[in-house]
């Protein structure tokens, strides 16, 4: 088959650990898996911060939109806490997502079964959990103008974020969602503040006449965000995809987490609109999880995030869904033997670490493959 180009940004943190169990994964479907993959590295976050004094250089940027898929780790930590806003960590990736122009943020919450009493709520609320949120990446509160401090004097200041949506961009992520609803369980949740917020206004106006001209066949509810956190944790599962906003997909995505036991189990993928050429998508595929300072270098970081990350990019991007299917499987089956890092182990239960995890994980796929 003909290589596939991937562009490996470990950032910092424990991203620089997950993406060397990601590096093994990526090394046996070369060379057991029937596939090519050729990968390039570069830096994103204080890592490029310290090396080029921006959160990533224009040379990793122009690397970023002529790959096939960017696999990202994750950045930020209190070194980098006073630095210009404007180069801070998570600048470079929501450069990322605005210039690689990825607004269809999908981040699935499957809870595992051996890992149904790792979370905090009881077994039968979580247990064969699988849900999907669909968040609008590119658009909304992160990116408005205007966006700023303004020294108001006598010793006050006000500072200013501003929610804007735009048609289109409402067309386009709904459009999503219900395609995404049309391979699972044919339902989708669309979430906003429709109550306080024009902008939500908007957003469901929009949702009810995209399923309206083209997905009556999918099934349409429409639920304050507010009140769709509260039913993230008290039934879950009467959800199927959720199609939110920038800002409420990045709080209801992390609450979907804790879900399923653990951040560290949380995969996502960013992608793009197909071209008019190739029908490829630009894509990057990252953990949901950020770059947890407080345990890097210890070797206590959960690597599944990051290993599904790369599932959903042998999915999404590559099209290679058997073998996408085959990595979950892998990754169930170390779990199903009762293989732990720290974040999702008893209290008392013995723990692997993230690299004694990732190879876990590749002696999976030897077996199943076998």
């Amino acid at each position: 088959m003909a290589s596939q180009n991937l562009l490996l940004l470990p950032g910092d943190g424990i991203g620089q650990e997950i993406m060397l169990e990601v590096k093994k994964v990526i090394a046996w479907y070369n060379a057991k898996g029937g596939m090519s993959f050729e990968t390039d590295e570069g830096l994103v976050g204080g890592s490029a911060y310290d090396a080029h004094g921006k959160a990533i250089s224009e040379e990793d940027m122009a690397k970023a939109m002529a790959c096939d898929a960017v696999i990202f780790g994750a950045v930020g930590g209190p070194k980098w806490d006073d630095v210009p806003y404007d180069v801070r960590p998570e600048a470079g990736l929501l450069r990322l997502r605005k210039d690689m122009e990825l607004f269809a943020n999908l981040r699935p919450a499957i809870c595992y079964p051996a890992l149904a009493d790792a979370s905090s709520l009881k077994r039968d609320v979580i247990e064969g959990l699988d849900i999907l949120i669909v968040r609008e990446l590119t658009g909304g509160v992160y990116f408005g103008e205007p966006k700023e401090i303004i020294d108001l004097g006598n010793g006050q200041k006000r500072g200013i974020d501003t929610q804007v949506y735009d048609t289109y961009e409402i067309e386009r992520i709904s459009g999503v969602a219900f395609e995404l609803a049309r391979t699972r369980r044919n339902k989708v949740t669309s979430m906003e503040k429709r109550n306080v917020m024009k902008s939500g206004v908007l957003w469901n106006e929009v949702v009810s006449q995209t399923h309206q001209n083209g997905y009556q066949d999918v099934e349409l509810e429409h639920m304050l965000a507010d009140a769709g956190g509260m039913q993230l944790v008290r039934w879950p599962k009467q959800f199927d995809v959720i199609v939110t906003d920038n800002l409420f997909g990045d709080m209801l995505s992390d609450v979907a987490a804790m879900l399923t036991g653990s951040l560290g189990m949380l995969p996502s993928a960013s992608l793009g609109a197909p071209d008019g050429v190739t029908g490829k998508r630009k894509a990057m595929y990252e953990p949901v999880h950020g770059s947890a300072p407080d345990i890097a270098g210890t070797g206590a970081a959960n690597p599944i995030a990051m290993i599904a990350s790369f599932s959903m990019a042998l999915r999404y991007s590559f099209e290679e869904v058997a073998a996408a299917d085959l990595l979950d499987k892998a990754i169930a089956a170390v779990l199903d033997k009762g293989l732990r890092t720290k974040d999702i182990a008893s209290e008392g239960q013995a723990t692997v670490s993230t690299s004694e995890m990732g190879d876990a994980i590749v002696a999976e796929l030897d077996a199943l493959s076998a």
